[in-house]
Formats: C-alpha cells, sequence, structure tokens
C-alpha cells in the first residue's frame, strides 16, 4: 500500500474528537462552508459535538440556552478536543475566544478562511506553534487544507 493510503487508513482508525468552531452570531451566510466541512471531518470518522453549530437552524436552538450553559458547554468541549477547527470567515467573538482557549491549553487548532475576507490580524500574526491557518479560494480547497491539517498530527 503507498504512504498516501496509509496515511487515509490512519485518518479513519484514529478518529479523534474535533471542536468545530464558526460564527453563530456573528453571521451566517458561510453557513453552507461550516456544513459542507462538518460533514466532510464526520465522514472521516470523527466526532464533531460541535456539529449542531454548522446547522442551518442553530439560531432557533441556541436562541433557548442560557448564555452561561452555552459558555459552559463549549468550554468544556473545548478542554475535551483532540483539535479544534475554526472558520474565521465571519468575525465572531466567540470563536477568537475559543481559539484562543484552546491555544492556551496546548490543542492544535487550524483556521481557515476564504481569499479575500478581512480576518483579524490576532489570528494571521499570532506564531503560535500549534496553530496552522489556510486561506481558501474554494470549498475543495478548504477541505483538502484540513485533511492536510489532520494528516500532519498523526
Amino acid at each position: 500500500m503507498s504512504r498516501a493510503g496509509l496515511s487515509t487508513l490512519m485518518v479513519y482508525w484514529d478518529a479523534m474528537n474535533i471542536y468545530f468552531s464558526c460564527s453563530i452570531t456573528g453571521g451566517r451566510h458561510d453557513q453552507q462552508n461550516y456544513q459542507a466541512i462538518v460533514n466532510h471531518l464526520m465522514q472521516l470518522g470523527h466526532q464533531v459535538p460541535t456539529a449542531i453549530l454548522a446547522d442551518a437552524n442553530v439560531m432557533a436552538l441556541e436562541n433557548v440556552v442560557d448564555p452561561r450553559e452555552v459558555y459552559l458547554r463549549d468550554v468544556n468541549w473545548v478542554k475535551n478536543c483532540d483539535v479544534l477547527i475554526a472558520e474565521v470567515s465571519t468575525p465572531s467573538h466567540g470563536v477568537g475566544y475559543e481559539i484562543a482557549l484552546a491555544l492556551s491549553l496546548g490543542k492544535p487548532v487550524f483556521c481557515c478562511y476564504q481569499a479575500g475576507r478581512k480576518v483579524s490580524k490576532m489570528i494571521l500574526g499570532n506564531n503560535h506553534p500549534t496553530l496552522q491557518i489556510g486561506e481558501y479560494q474554494n470549498l475543495e480547497q478548504a477541505l483538502r487544507a484540513v485533511d492536510c491539517f489532520l494528516d500532519g498530527l498523526s
């Protein structure tokens, strides 16, 4: 079997708990990309406890949850994840907080964003050793970048 084939098998066999972070209250116009990334991760066999955050109907669900419950839930998910993947094309205070928390815990973090979008210099200028950043032109490139990030962890 080729090395590339072995790497693909390793992704399936070494399923991870992945925190997917995306904008909710900051704007949902990238929701289809969020959903595609989450679906891709789950098809690879990974657990994504935050998959609901990529759903088109998340606002209705999040509106009935107390802010303290959201904070405690999300912090717990970050603490228990193996890696954090964030789509940062749409600015979000919560996503920035989650990224910083994951980095402070030594978690590998991958931030991806659409080419031409304005991304915080706090992310782009961060040289933390467990942070990787990827720009993409289209969804296919985004999924390849996610795969490369995950492959680099094994």
